[in-house]
């Protein structure tokens, strides 16, 4: 029923220029999420501040900053130290349990943002496991943690701006097995990888609701995010929301149809997997990305990223020696030493890129799995 729920309608883009770089984008939003007015009214402006910024090539995660003010109702909100300037609330409308709200967002993209001055990151989503299947006996939606997952990865394929997929783990990666996290990282080029666990949904009746029980389900689930160098929690985050169950109570639901993805709990869910990708994008896309080389010769060598990582012809690489060792606990640790030997891409492929070594007599001191990093002064 609810089949354009949280769904964004872009209805002017580009609106006009207020300077050189800034621009309105006029955008509306529905949301049929559970929740008071209030919360509604909060949902569907926080998505369609979210498009504005993903269509206008800004920093995403800037949306964090200035979620806990689009709580207070309010037609105008104005913001400094923020890409997002100003959103002005042009309509609200409610009617048939859902909240159609018209925007006007001015975006001022900065050129300094980590996602453009760092190369993208490759990432590893490992599968999202359900702790009690018994919780997922409503609907028979048993395989809702794959589902999730993949959801998940194509979030991250589509809208993530400091993030390279590399697909999905099939092997299990725990955060209690650092060493086999790092193999699998390894094996498959990671710098993080990104594990979560489902750990409750839960349903309650609520009142009836045209002579029908009402259900209402909870999603909660945890995520960790690993170092693919020394298998170390570089970041963990709980997540919990809950939402209408639309379907009948004794219906099999499959979690692989948009049917399920456009009611009310599919669309909460898909909210949770975009707040997964902003927190990384918020807490990680500032850290250095760490190619290695992977190949050396007299003149030069290559390095394992390239067009899909956004390095680019002509690039300068600082690089940085690897020395790294094993601590009494078994655990690798990463030692890095800067060189003063500069590297320039000459060559650049999909997903690896050749470079020329400066001074070439330095060649020889660079090692295999040595690190390089975008040059920055």
């Amino acid at each position: 029923m609810h089949k354009h729920l949280l769904k964004t309608l872009v209805a002017y883009i580009a609106l006009f220029t207020v300077s050189v770089n800034a621009v309105w984008y006029e955008v509306t939003s529905i949301s049929a999420v559970l929740g008071n007015k209030a919360r509604m009214r909060e949902r569907a402006l926080e998505d369609a501040v979210y498009q504005a910024i993903l269509f206008s090539g800004a920093d995403i995660s800037g949306l964090i900053g200035i979620r806990p003010y689009l709580k207070e109702i309010r037609s105008d909100y104005q913001f400094s130290g923020n890409e997002i300037r100003r959103i002005q609330v042009l309509d609200t409308k409610q009617e048939k349990g859902v909240i159609k709200l018209t925007a006007r967002i001015d975006i001022y993209p900065m050129a300094n943002a980590c996602h453009k001055n760092q190369y993208r990151k490759d990432l590893l989503i490992g599968r999202f496991k359900i702790v009690s299947p018994a919780h997922a006996a409503l609907g028979g939606i048993f395989q809702f943690g794959d589902d999730f997952t993949a959801l998940l990865q194509r979030q991250f394929e589509t809208q993530a701006q400091s993030f390279v997929v590399k697909g999905i783990s099939s092997h299990t990666i725990s955060s209690i097995q650092p060493h086999v996290a790092t193999m699998i990282a390894e094996d498959m080029g990671a710098q993080y990888l990104l594990i979560g666990t489902i750990t409750d949904m839960t349903a309650t009746i609520g009142t009836k609701v045209q002579g029908k029980d009402k259900i209402n389900r909870q999603l909660a689930l945890s995520i960790d995010v690993l170092d693919g160098k020394s298998g170390e929690v570089i970041y963990q985050n709980i997540y919990r929301d809950i939402a209408t169950w639309s379907f009948e109570k004794h219906s099999k639901v499959d979690t692989k149809t948009a049917h399920f993805w456009t009611s009310t709990y599919g669309e909460m869910a898909r909210t949770m997997s975009r707040n997964i990708l902003l927190d990384l994008e918020n807490n990680l896309a500032c850290r250095a990305t760490t190619p290695e080389v992977v190949s050396i010769n007299s003149q030069g060598g290559q390095i394992n990223a390239g067009r899909i990582h956004g390095v680019k012809y002509g690039d300068k690489l600082s690089l940085w020696h690897n020395a790294s060792f094993t601590d009494q606990y078994g655990v690798n640790r990463t030692r890095l030493k800067k060189s003063d030997i500069q590297l320039t891409v000459v060559r650049v492929y999909e997903s690896s890129a050749e470079i020329t070594i400066s001074p070439v007599e330095f060649s020889t001191s660079i090692q295999l799995g040595d690190i390089v990093t975008k040059y920055t002064r």
